[in-house]
């Protein structure tokens, strides 16, 4: 059965948690991780390009997101097609692609992240809820160049350890926080890609400030990536004024009749208004 899309449980994020580690448990137990790190060696890794497409300063810096639903939405996108909504995004010039992974909450797959890969140059990102090394292994074998590692969800100790190993393996590490406390863990944990989640993983509210909140406590050289919540080329604007380096959008694109037209419409800065949402 479905989770209840129109009544969250309380602490949203542990119910994730506790379902990841069973999904992880069982795929082990088919590809035990010394056959998988065997696949995910024979896949060429591209260190640091994922950062490099964050950094670049001659242009808007887009993480378009690949999410066929979430818990707060329901179904964003009935016809759901990964691989076309990501070439669309790769065209409409998005500087990065994240591809949601995670299958009880989000309806992502795997195969979703390997489709992508096989059509695209674009840096990519498994977006999934990491607890395990395996995890990485299993990004890195169906393409990613990056993960995401969200604070809340890891102690500092597992938090420093996943980084460590996704950096031996050849991947980048977007750290997601969504309140100072957690951008100081990220900090301690030798972060250098911050993502300031707009959205409370534990009760899914949404307020934009926190990307205005948090600035300020970024030390220099950490690439600042604002996450959730963004609809506008002004939300744009405001948050890189403040010194955002990325920005990380996905419902704004899974609701437009055409993702690869609202990415450039957003890229273009001449149309805050939104496109057509679909219904």
């Amino acid at each position: 059965m479905r989770p209840d899309d129109s009544a969250p449980s309380a602490d949203l994020l542990e119910t994730i948690l506790a379902a990841t580690r069973r999904i992880v448990e069982v795929r082990s137990d088919r590809e035990p991780q010394a056959d998988l790190a065997r696949r995910a060696d024979a896949r060429p890794a591209r260190p640091g390009c994922f950062r490099a497409a964050l950094a670049r300063r001659d242009r808007v810096n887009i993480i378009a997101e690949c999410k066929r639903r979430s818990p707060s939405r329901g179904v964003l996108r009935a016809d759901y097609d990964a691989v076309a909504i990501a070439a669309g995004y790769a065209r409409g010039g998005a500087a990065a692609i994240s591809v949601l992974t995670e299958p009880t909450f989000f309806d992502g797959s795997l195969a979703d992240l390997s489709g992508v890969r096989e059509a695209v140059e674009t840096p990519l990102l498994r977006k999934d809820f990491i607890v395990t090394e395996y995890q990485l292994f299993e990004a890195r074998a169906a393409g990613a160049d990056a993960v995401l590692l969200i604070v809340a969800a890891l102690s500092s100790q597992a938090l420093q350890t996943l980084a460590g190993r996704a950096a031996s393996l050849g991947l980048d590490v977007l750290v997601e926080v969504h309140d100072a406390q957690e951008l100081m863990i990220a900090i301690d944990a030798g972060a250098t890609i911050v993502g300031v989640n707009n959205r409370n993983l534990r009760t899914l509210a949404v307020d934009v400030r926190a990307s205005d909140d948090l600035m300020a406590g970024m030390p220099a050289g950490v690439l600042a990536v604002s996450e959730s919540g963004l609809k506008t080329t002004a939300d744009l604007r405001h948050l890189r004024a403040a010194g955002y380096s990325a920005f990380l959008i996905g419902e704004r694109f899974m609701l437009a009749d055409d993702p690869e037209a609202a990415v450039r419409q957003l890229l273009g800065g001449g149309a805050d208004a939104q496109s057509t949402p679909r219904t």
